[in-house]
């Protein structure tokens, strides 16, 4: 049998299952994936008694009009989808999700990909997927910019006094702190990451301590004071 008889033909072709896993690339730097992770960390566990939601980050969307996954699919760096079931899944299928596509969608900028972000996925993001809200941020040089879908076309979202941009689907600021891109609460208050909640829990439980201990001394205190003068601590 020769060669060409032993390749495919179109027809011999097997789409891949309907559960096929993300097949996004790597991001650009370990300075993009710490950020990514961050967002992700941070949206979780400030919603952590909420299960209308979805966030991720570097997994495809597939969105063929076709049901196809062999076309039409793109990899946001994140992306929030609300009033959807809150479970891990390998990627997300629009048609398999009730026509839903992301309500907020980010892009971490890079050399790479800085053109298509701002050009063609933020095109697509405009008008295919309809997403309410895109930002995107460059970690390594902190470019910061947002945008709301006003009568189906992008327009650019104003920085308020803390160069902050205010997400009305998420409920939150995004803002630039300490060269990241984080999430802060309408009142202002920074949403933590799960070690930072665990460094003031920390700290807390030592103030307590030293509360209890500085209570104890003066306990300690008063009772000799009274022992002194002859009376019995224990009698008072």
């Amino acid at each position: 049998m020769s060669v060409v008889q032993d390749l495919e033909t179109p027809e011999d072709v097997i789409f891949p299952p309907g559960d096929l896993y993300s097949d996004e690339p790597p991001l650009e730097s370990d300075l993009h994936r710490l950020q990514m992770t961050l967002l992700i960390q941070c949206l979780e566990l400030w919603w952590s008694s909420r299960n209308d939601f979805y966030v991720s980050g570097n997994i495809t969307i597939y969105y063929s009009p076709r049901q196809l996954k062999s076309e039409n699919f793109r990899g946001p760096d994140f992306l929030v989808v609300l009033g959807t079931e809150r479970q891990p899944r390998k990627s997300w299928v629009v048609w398999q999700e009730d026509g839903k596509y992301p309500n907020v969608i980010i892009e971490l900028l890079s050399d790479s990909t800085a053109a298509t972000d701002r050009g063609l996925k933020k095109e697509i993001y405009q008008n295919t997927f309809r997403t309410p809200e895109y930002f995107w941020f460059d970690p390594n040089n902190l470019e910061f910019a947002g945008f709301v879908l006003v009568a189906g076309k992008y327009q650019p979202l104003e920085l308020n006094a803390q160069g902050w941009l205010w997400s009305q689907q998420l409920e939150l600021y995004l803002g630039i702190h300490q060269d990241k891109l984080r999430f802060f609460s309408a009142e202002g208050e920074l949403v933590p990451t799960p070690e930072e909640v665990a460094y003031q829990q920390t700290q807390r439980a030592e103030q307590e301590k030293q509360r209890a201990e500085q209570e104890k001394q003066r306990s300690d205190r008063l009772a000799a004071k009274l022992q002194e003068l002859g009376i019995d601590p224990d009698s008072i």
